[in-house]
């Protein structure tokens, strides 16, 4: 018997590791529940597994989400609740996104050394927080919009992650092989400064995923749902950035005004200064590496610099796939410093590639929504409403399933319907038009109320100095909580009052054409023809 139980707790201590008690019951009960619901009726169980996947999302501390999150899918699938075609046909039509974060984030670990070098220079000369998280904003809005938002991010979670261990190096003095997560060796007058210093990287880790969001609205390649709906619409470049900035200069100037209003006040967990303990290690340890800079570290530096223009360049004009480019800077840069064995290469992809797998298992619950059509009430629902209100309409309806959903999916079945809608002569060209900027709008911007609204949001919850600076589902929604509220409002007034208004002088000025005629015409003959 006791054999028995020895067996039973030894099952138990292992399933999901050291996760509390609690939460490994609730896991049980939902692999134990979903069956029942899935032979009563697949819709309902297809909604609660979506609750079930989002929950496991907000306990990503106490049990990273690939393990529950995956066992719960793979529970689904089982029941066939998606097929396995339709998982990999999913993850096919996001294999840019898995190249990224696979290469790209592994090519940003190569070249650390000199943003750390760079961001460590500033952070010492500008001395006001609300100065920082202004840069750390802009900076995040502005590449957003001509580079992906997950490059952005990685590129600054990099530098937050350098400048948290260099401090927490500093204050476990004699303990410094200690784990960046372990505080047992932090000597007791640095206690609540790294409290205030992990509270600093939070506030200008969430400025500058909420500045990837305020930049990438606004251009055609700034998220991947934009190009679907620029191509769908037979937008370029330009026009699109034209047909979207009724929404998008509002959004500019009220996004970062927001962000200085949060420093100012204090409020929502924003305004902390740097600590000036952190501030002096940071002057210290500036000076010391300058100072002991040799001509082999200087090279280094100077090669990964060279990576970087390199990066920019080829990511503002699209010279290949942006997973591509950051295989190249892995090949660049670890031939140029010197790296050459498996063990230094494979440190890059550690953190990336439990991503990819927590990326692949969202894709499955993608698929389960799409082929339950847990949205397809929704969609229905929008069409029988008035043309005057469907603006307003599909913009909230794409910000909210957006939130708890993928957005580039919402997009992409949003834009179908209503590209059907036209080419069928429901609806007509400009009509269109403001529609598809309302669904681009949508899925965008009250999609950062929840950290699976965003991948950007997904991956700095997931990454390992989250759980470093104590940032865990709920502080992330709630720091968001003011962007939400602006970006949401802001947004509906830009699509509902300024469009019509800003359009029909744009189409004055000859900048854009009236209802789009020319796609709608071809798109029509082409449907025609076939």
């Amino acid at each position: 018997m006791s054999n028995n139980v020895s067996v039973a707790r030894a099952v138990s201590l292992n399933f999901m590791g050291n996760a509390p008690r609690w939460y490994k019951l609730f896991i049980i009960f939902c692999l134990v529940l979903n069956p029942i619901l899935a032979s009563i009726s697949p819709f309902v169980c297809g909604w609660v597994l979506v609750a079930e996947f989002i929950f496991t999302l907000a306990m990503a501390l106490q049990c990273y989400p690939l393990q529950p999150g995956g066992i719960l899918t793979l529970e689904a699938c089982i029941l066939g609740m998606c097929t396995m075609d339709g998982v990999k046909h999913e993850i096919e039509a996001n294999l840019e996104v898995l190249l990224l974060l696979m290469f790209m984030l592994g090519g940003i670990h190569f070249v650390r050394d000199f943003l750390l070098f760079i961001f460590t220079k500033i952070l010492v000369k500008v001395r006001s927080h609300t100065m920082i998280a202004f840069l750390f904003c802009c900076v995040g809005g502005t590449l957003a919009a001509f580079v992906d938002a997950l490059t952005v991010l990685a590129v600054i979670i990099s530098i937050c992650m350098g400048l948290y261990g260099m401090y927490h190096k500093f204050i476990c003095g004699d303990a410094a092989t200690a784990r960046l997560s372990d505080d047992h060796f932090v000597s007791p007058q640095y206690k609540q400064d790294l409290e205030d210093f992990r509270a600093f990287l939070r506030s200008i880790l969430m400025h500058a995923a909420v500045g990837t969001t305020i930049g990438g609205v606004a251009t055609l390649v700034g998220q991947p749902q934009n190009l679907i709906v620029g191509n769908v619409s037979g937008w370029n470049f330009v026009e699109f950035f034209l047909r979207m900035a009724p929404v998008t200069i509002p959004i500019y100037l009220c996004g970062y005004t927001t962000c200085i209003v949060l420093e100012k006040l204090k409020i929502f967990g924003f305004g902390m200064t740097m600590p000036e303990s952190v501030y002096k290690q940071l002057v210290q340890q500036d000076m010391i590496n300058s100072a002991n800079l040799t001509m082999r570290d200087k090279c280094k530096l100077a090669c990964q610099a060279l990576c970087c223009v390199w990066l920019i360049f080829g990511l503002a004009f699209h010279l290949a796939a942006v997973g591509l480019i950051g295989l190249s800077i892995i090949v660049l840069a670890t031939i140029l410093c010197g790296i050459n064995t498996e063990e230094e290469v494979g440190k890059a992809f550690t953190e990336s590639m439990p991503f990819c797998s927590l990326l692949c298992v969202f894709f499955a619950v993608v698929t389960v929504i799409d082929q339950q059509q847990l949205f397809q009430p929704f969609i229905d629902w929008v069409f029988t409403v008035d043309e005057s209100a469907q603006i307003p309409i599909f913009y909230l309806a794409n910000g909210i399933i957006s939130a708890v959903s993928d957005n580039v999916f919402v997009a992409t079945i949003y834009i179908e319907q209503v590209h059907d809608a036209l080419v069928n002569g429901i609806i007509s060209g400009e009509h269109y038009n403001n529609l598809a900027i309302a669904i681009n709008a949508g899925t965008n911007l009250p999609s950062v109320a929840t950290p699976n609204g965003q991948a950007a949001f997904l991956f700095l919850l997931t990454s390992a100095i989250a759980p470093l600076i104590r940032l865990p589902y709920v502080r992330m929604m709630w720091m968001a909580l003011p962007y939400t509220i602006v970006l949401t409002i802001v947004g509906l007034f830009g699509c509902w009052i300024l469009l019509p208004v800003m359009d029909e002088w744009m189409m004055e000025q000859g900048w854009i054409v009236s209802g789009n005629i020319a796609h709608a015409a071809a798109v029509a003959a082409g449907a025609a023809g076939h």
